[in-house]
């Protein structure tokens, strides 16, 4: 098609600069909170969401249509540059008939800065195409050579703007000519690295293309030169270079003034060259033709100086002192030329990072070295000389103030103010030297006075400068800049540094200290360099850059290397030889940095710079008044204090030297306050807390309303509009977290901006969330919107806190904590607002969200990597194979759902938007871990397009939701989750084509853990005793087939282990074997358990348990190897590819002992604890580890698994007692499984977010001294004289029991103080108990004061009644206080159980038992209590024995109910159940023990109370009436209480639960 029609490949160009300049996505979800208009936000919002699925659908078909033409590309670019040459020869022709017009908004000045700034992305295009062929990478090649013609079709309209718009004719044909020859040039470079890539690293295809490249670099700076104004430029300098001739003849010509009229002549002409320097530094702002005036200018001051100079070294005494004159003036021509050229480069492009402060670095350069040889030549008074060089040196720096807009220097904020404060410091204590010295005449210290006070100043310039430049861009008016994946400021300095440093190496006149310097300059920037090489390679996602940037830092090194030999060999030897050495070593050094700032100087890589406002420039402007304010009165103070050096004596001019003193000191306190109080971000921190506070009070106010049901209801827009609205904006906040925290940590500059752009969401974030609640009719989903965003406000409050006390300051690292802490918090609050919205949406099919999180994940995986990715290629694979296939679930998931619960998509969707959101982030490191790089773009384009089917699934979905009977949806919903599948079997194969022999490992590792799973069923159903033979074999018939298929494992085994240092065929080879015989193992040995017959469950459990074992084992070597795979042999994984190899050894042997032993009975039951011993050991390994779970569990679950260990330690003891193989066995079977629940549950409850680190230790501490006391229990059973060891076994169990403690006692401790609901019946029921335990306490201690009251002495026989009832009575109370105390521990076990909620939601769910708990103890503790007072009263003589057996009656009954009250939820089993069967008995035997005394003693009473009858008839018949009488009286009175007995029970029975009621019936 390409060939055909080269439109196809432009159209392919403009798509990816179309995707690659585009931020109006960004842009436009980051205004949409901030647009008050609804229509017009939502508007916003849609066509942000449009565009984003538009440009990742032209992203995919872009790299498809490029997979699919890629090898066109050059030959298109090709025929661009051959068409540019073309127009290039028709426009030469144009000219020469005078016919050139410019094109409209042409203009010389513009086509000018056009072509000097394209000529450098030619220069660095041009640079990655050489890299790019050379390193035979056909894709990127093409993109160069696109990036190439591209910025050479720019070139050639610049040429020609420029020729068309010159009165010069000559000038015009010399511009066309050199560009058709940079055209030509180009077409040859092209055509060369597209023969490169045909023969990669053939030597001299890579010959011919650097020799091209070099001729197509000389023609571009040709074409440059052809530019209005370079060519006097270039005039200048070889002026420069002819005058400079004049000093390499051997003898000078004596010299014919005198020393007076020379020294006059030199000064002169040192002031004027100066001057000259200064106004080429100002031309080369204007326009071109004052460029051409000022250099021509400075090269005639030169000539002169030049004359003078020499003329200076002619009156020189000795040779030594001519020849450092000379050498000087070497060193002022150098310095001269470099002035010339920074300001032809600046001229050429005036955008070109860091060139305005190159061309002021080689001004003052210009100026120092006219210093030094004034100095060295001229005699004037002490003093005079410095005053000079100072007063030259600070006209010099006073540029830096004029317009900073550019960094100065690295200063940081927080540096510039330290800079300010030292510098200032020193500038007091010379000023006070100057005065000083000049008052006492002591010239000389008041020269060096002069020197340091000069050196302040000069500090002092460059923080202000460098201060009021980041106070400009900190101005949240200000356009921040963007960080590149190079600094080339920092580039361009450390290439300016290292050229510098080297001429230092090699000059003659350099002493040995000079040579120490310029070598630990080279060394420092050098290192930087390679840094920056580093980091560069590991952000960006282009590998032809990265190994651009990684062989580059190699050649930087190397160079480095070779010259630092050379250096250490000068140092030693001074002498020529050793020099030229030096001076040859330089070369390749210079020649590595040069190509790398070209390279790194390339558009893809660089920094946007910051843009000042209005309002930064006028923020700016207290600094820079102030500053300047300074340097104006320092040179005035330098000049008077000259003046009095000569004339100490003159009173007016020591006032106006006090004047300007007093001058400076103000300006620099006026300079300090400046910078203190424009602290970049702090005034905006104040004015954002100011704004959040607001926020918080509005959402407060809402909260009250909510509460009070008065919060007035939006009608002016829809519910969903207010959630994609919040939604919104809660996501913009999300993105801020990083950067703010980032920017308050150490980048100051950034902290204003964005700490002005949180601030302004928070207003839309309380309107929406308002606005949210308003319209939600549930109470407590209103309550959460609103609590979750004042949480998130508030915790956006702290974040600015902690931001404003940071500052942006990197070394204020006491803050760096707090403002991490902070920005963690702010993180949760976002996830937790994010989840309740989502929740929301889903719910009623709203999916705008989730498609957006996708969207936004799909574009993250064409960023750059992080800076160290923290995996391994393995890593990444095996996570991005999970994700995968939980989005393939999840898929087949919804197409059920779709059918049968529509409204249970929303969750699923959910779902997948997350799982795709953690897929992104892995795929996009696996992609960048990948060898080779096209492997990592094929997983890249894979998950693009997994993701593009996720969001047409999940549309479908929300779809659905709203109409769920639309058969059409469902249709297309079917063939988009079919389509996901489709797509994550892709992204699988292209993960397999990256490492065949992981995924192989990843997919056998899958395999085992369902073998797993599935053994586990099989035990199920052995342990229930329902696994049966289905013929009527043998276990003989399965064993050498076991054996067999174990021994195939044992040779897998040793496959898999080799197979991690050797290819990936082989080792997936060996995975996909190991895979397969462990299948056939886990069969084999099923199949023999079967055969063993149901009537023994624990043998088939023990022989199942023991190919689990060995599954296991597979699993985490299969694991291990995966890990070690293509490791070095001294690797850490490779030590644990070893220990998992030996676990799997023991595990197969221990197999093969078990296989053998299970027909021998004697045998077997020790050969099962064998292996639950060595299984225990492994999972206590596990344990032990510093691995932390995947999942984490509450502490309830940690106190129940205990009770496993409580069962499995009173059947190991009782199995050492009984000594039946039987018994063994079911004990080896059930340790097994009770440990390895209580070590996962114990480590998963430990590891809980909540759990403190003491705690945690001590849970740890115990579980393992648990499990070495049940080991301990277990090896003494599996000796063979076990039998000796029967006595031992009590204190075994009490060591387990004791851990057993310890470890429940953590657990709670984890729970710590938990808040309880006074309400919940729970929580009611032990507080009663607990109460009625008091009372009965109390009630005891009573009853142990009294005595049996005092009376006249009776028949022996009822002496002791009082002391019985007393001690009854007392028997009771202890045995009633036991009971509730063995209830309330009952209670508390079943809540860590989980039978009962701690807090359950609805009181009702346990309310029936808890009331029914509750009132036995009320009717317990009353019980009780009614006892102690008959007993009380009983012995006072105040009541019957009768009211005493009914009260002890009573305590029995309630006891009953107690207990059934306890026993509807409780566990049979549990040691708390039957203490409180203990208990109760005690409470029943001592009613019954009381009830029999009482009864005895009132039997005993009725023989004892003789009637005394009446002898006289009348007497007698009234005795009988009157007995008869009292008879029918109680008989009536024993009714009416029968009756109302019964009448109380009836009331009582409505209210008793049903637990109870039976118990009455």
């Amino acid at each position: 098609v390409l060939e055909a029609n080269p439109v196809s490949s432009h159209c392919l160009n403009y798509s990816f600069q179309f995707i690659e300049i585009c931020k109006m996505v960004a842009s436009a979800k980051a205004a949409v909170p901030t647009v008050t208009d609804q229509a017009a936000a939502m508007q916003l919002s849609q066509c942000a969401k449009n565009l984003a699925t538009s440009l990742a659908e032209l992203r995919t078909a872009s790299q498809k249509a490029h997979e699919a033409c890629g090898p066109m590309e050059i030959d298109s670019a090709l025929n661009t540059v051959q068409t540019l040459k073309n127009e290039l020869q028709d426009a030469k022709m144009a000219a020469v008939d005078g016919q050139l017009k410019p094109l409209p908004g042409e203009t010389l000045e513009k086509c000018t800065q056009d072509l000097g700034s394209t000529s450098k992305a030619v220069g660095s295009s041009m640079a990655q195409l050489l890299t790019c062929a050379a390193q035979g990478n056909e894709h990127y090649t093409g993109v160069a050579a696109r990036e190439t013609a591209q910025a050479l079709k720019t070139l050639a309209q610049a040429a020609r703007g420029v020729a068309a718009s010159t009165t010069d004719p000559v000038a015009a044909h010399a511009m066309l000519d050199s560009a058709r020859d940079v055209m030509e040039g180009s077409a040859m470079l092209i055509q060369e690295a597209k023969q490169a890539l045909a023969a990669p690293g053939d030597a001299d295809s890579q010959q011919r293309l650097a020799q091209v490249a070099k001729a197509v670099s000389h023609s571009l700076n040709n074409c440059v030169n052809c530019l209005p104004g370079q060519k006097d430029v270039d005039v200048a300098l070889k002026s420069i270079g002819e005058s400079s001739k004049k000093l390499l003849v051997d003898s000078l010509p004596p010299s014919s003034k005198s020393f007076q009229e020379a020294q006059s002549e030199l000064n002169q002409a040192a002031a004027d060259l100066n001057q000259s320097a200064g106004e080429v530094v100002h031309a080369t702002r204007g326009q071109s033709g004052e460029l051409a005036a000022a250099s021509g200018k400075f090269s005639d001051d030169f000539d002169e100086f030049l004359d003078a100079g020499i003329e200076m070294a002619g009156q020189a005494q000795t040779k030594e002192d001519q020849i450092q004159v000379i050498g000087n003036l070497k060193s002022i021509s150098m310095a001269s030329s470099k002035l010339l050229l920074a300001a032809k480069s600046l001229s050429v492009d005036p955008g070109a990072p860091n060139a305005k402060n190159l061309l002021a670095a080689a001004a003052r350069a210009v100026t120092e070295s006219i210093n030094q040889l004034i100095t060295l030549c001229t005699q004037q008074a002490p003093g005079q000389k410095e005053c000079d060089n100072a007063l030259r040196e600070l006209e010099t720096v006073k540029g830096m103030l004029d317009n900073p807009n550019e960094p100065v220097s690295d200063l940081s904020y927080f540096d510039c103010i330290e800079s300010v404060m030292e510098n200032s410091k020193v500038l007091g204590e010379s000023m006070a030297g100057i005065s000083q010295n000049a008052k006492t005449g002591d010239l000389l210290v008041f020269g060096e006075c002069v020197g340091v006070a000069s050196k302040a100043l000069c500090g002092l310039t460059e923080a202000a400068a460098q201060a009021a430049y980041l106070v400009g861009i900190s101005d949240p008016n200000s356009q921040a800049g963007q960080q590149g994946l190079v600094d080339p400021i920092q580039f361009a300095r450390a290439n300016q540094a290292i050229q510098m440093a080297c001429q230092n190496l090699v000059d003659p006149a350099s002493s040995p200290s000079q040579v120490l310097s310029a070598a630990t300059i080279v060394a420092k920037h050098t290192s930087a360099l390679c840094n920056a090489c580093r980091i560069a390679s590991s952000k960006t996602a282009n590998p032809v850059a990265k190994r651009h940037f990684v062989q580059s830092a190699k050649e930087v090194a190397n160079s480095t290397a070779n010259l630092v030999k050379t250096i250490k060999a000068l140092d030693g030897d001074f002498s020529e030889e050793n020099r030229n050495k030096c001076r040859i070593a330089t070369t390749p050094l210079i020649e590595a940095v040069e190509n790398l700032t070209a390279f790194a100087s390339n558009p893809e890589f660089v920094s946007i710079p910051a843009q000042i406002s209005t309002e930064g420039s006028r923020a700016q402007e207290p600094i820079l008044v102030s500053a300047k304010t300074m340097l104006e009165s320092s040179s005035l103070l330098i000049k008077t204090a000259r003046s009095l050096a000569i004339n100490p004596k003159d009173p007016p001019t020591w006032s106006v030297l006090a004047g300007h003193s007093h001058t400076v000191s103000d300006s620099i306190k006026s300079l300090i306050t400046s910078i203190r109080d424009k602290a970049p971000g702090q005034r905006e921190c104040d004015f954002s807390i100011d704004g959040i506070n607001r926020c918080i009070r509005d959402i407060e106010q809402a909260s009250l309303a909510a509460v009070s049901q008065s919060l007035a209801t939006r009608d002016d827009i829809s519910v969903e509009a207010l959630q994609e609205q919040l939604t919104s904006v809660v996501q913009e906040i999300g993105h801020l977290i990083d950067p703010i925290a980032t920017a308050a940590r150490g980048e100051a500059a950034q902290l204003g901006h964005k700490v002005t752009q949180l601030a302004s969401y928070f207003e839309p974030l309380v309107l929406a969330a308002v606005g949210v609640a308003s319209k939600t009719l549930d109470h407590q989903q209103q309550m959460t919107v609103l609590d979750q965003s004042k949480t998130l406000a508030e915790s956006a409050l702290q974040m600015l806190y902690a931001a404003k006390e940071g500052g942006g300051n990197p070394k204020a690292s006491h803050t760096h904590d707090a403002i991490t802490e902070a920005a963690q918090l702010m993180k949760e609050a976002v996830d937790d607002i994010m989840v309740t919205l989502n929740e929301a949406a889903s719910e009623v099919g709203m999916v705008g969200g989730m498609v957006d999180s996708i969207a936004e994940a799909m574009s993250k995986l064409d960023e750059g990597t992080p800076p160290d990715p923290k995996g391994t290629f393995v890593d990444y694979q095996t996570t991005v194979v999970k994700y995968s296939k939980a989005i393939a679930v999840t898929a087949q998931e919804m197409m059920t759902k779709s059918v049968t619960n529509p409204e249970e998509l929303g969750g699923l969707a959910s779902q997948m938007t997350n799982d795709y959101g953690h897929l992104a982030l892995q795929g996009r490191m696996a992609a960048a871990t990948a060898e080779p790089e096209e492997i990592g773009f094929q997983i890249r384009t894979r998950v693009q397009e997994l993701g593009h089917g996720c969001i047409f699934l999940v549309q479908k979905a929300g779809a659905l939701q709203i109409c769920p009977t639309d058969s059409y949806t469902k249709r297309e919903l079917i063939e988009c989750a079919r389509a996901v599948t489709e797509k994550v079997s892709l992204v699988l194969s292209a993960l397999q084509a990256g490492n065949k022999g992981t995924q192989a490992c990843i997919t056998a590792a899958s395999a085992v853990s369902g073998i797993i799973a599935d053994l586990d069923t099989t035990i199920m159903f052995a342990t229930a005793g329902t696994l049966n033979a289905e013929n009527n074999e043998s276990f003989a018939d399965h064993r050498e087939n076991i054996l067999k298929t174990a021994k195939a494992l044992v040779e897998d085994t040793k496959l898999l282990v080799s197979g991690a240092a050797s290819s990936q065929d082989k080792l997936a080879q060996a995975a996909q074997s190991s895979a397969n015989t462990i299948t056939q193992l886990a069969e084999v040995v099923k199949l023999g358990a079967a055969s063993l017959g149901s009537d023994d469950p624990e043998t088939q459990v023990v022989l199942i348990n023991a190919i689990k074992d060995v599954a296991k084992a597979l699993s985490d070597l299969i694991g291990a190897t995966k890990g070690a795979a293509s490791k070095p042999a001294d690797d850490p994984s490779m030590y644990q590819l070893k220990g998992a190899a030996k676990v799997m050894v023991t595990n197969v042997t221990s197999l093969l002992k078990t296989v053998k032993a299970v027909e021998d009975e004697a045998t077997r039951g020790t050969r099962a604890l064998e292996a639950t011993i060595e299984y225990i050991k492994q999972e206590l390994t596990v344990f032990q580890s510093s691995e932390v779970p995947e999942k984490t569990s509450s502490p309830e679950e940690s106190i129940r698994m205990t009770k496993g260990i409580t069962m499995a330690t009173a059947k190991a003891v009782a199995a050492g007692n009984s000594c039946r193989q039987e018994d063994v066995i079911a004990t080896a079977n059930l340790s097994r499984k009770a440990v390895a629940d209580m070590l996962t549950a114990c480590k998963q409850a430990s590891y809980h977010p909540d759990v403190s680190e003491e705690v945690r230790e001590r849970a740890l501490r115990f579980g393992t001294e648990c499990t070495l006391g049940y080991l301990e229990l277990l090896e003494h059973h599996s000796l063979e004289s076990f039998l000796i060891c029967i006595h031992q076994l009590a204190s075994f169990s009490k060591r387990v029991a004791g851990a057993v403690t310890e470890l429940i006692q953590s657990a709670e401790a984890m729970k710590g103080t938990e808040w309880v609901d006074p309400e919940d019946p729970t929580v009611i029921a032990e507080t009663e108990l607990l109460g009625a335990a008091a009372s009965i306490e109390a009630a005891a201690k009573k009853l142990e004061q009294l005595k049996p009251r005092a009376k006249p002495k009776q028949a022996d026989e009822t002496l002791d009644f009082e002391e019985q009832i007393l001690e009854a009575a007392k028997s009771i109370a202890a045995a009633t206080s036991a009971l509730v105390k063995s209830a309330s521990a009952a209670q508390r076990e079943l809540v860590a159980q989980g039978k009962v909620g701690a807090i359950p939601a609805n009181a009702a769910d346990d309310g029936q038992w808890s009331q029914g708990l509750i009132s036995a103890a009320r009717m317990v503790a009353a019980a009780t209590s009614n006892l102690c007072e008959a007993a009380n009263a009983s012995v006072q003589g105040h009541a019957s024995e009768e009211k005493l057996i009914s009260s002890a009656k009573q305590v029995a009954a309630s006891t009953a109910q107690l207990l059934v009250a306890c026993k509807v939820k409780a566990d049979h089993d549990s040691e708390a159940m039957r203490r409180l069967q203990a208990a109760g008995n005690a409470v029943k035997r001592a009613s019954d023990n009381l009830v029999r005394a009482a009864q005895k003693a009132a039997f005993g009473k009725a023989e004892d109370d003789d009637v005394v009858v009446k002898t006289k008839f009348v007497g007698g018949i009234a005795q009988i009436i009157a007995a008869q009488e009292e008879m029918l009286k109680k008989e009536r009175e024993l009714e009416e209480a029968r009756k109302k007995l019964a009448q109380i029970r009836q009331q009582q029975y409505k209210f008793l639960p049903t637990e109870l009621r039976e118990d009455e019936g």
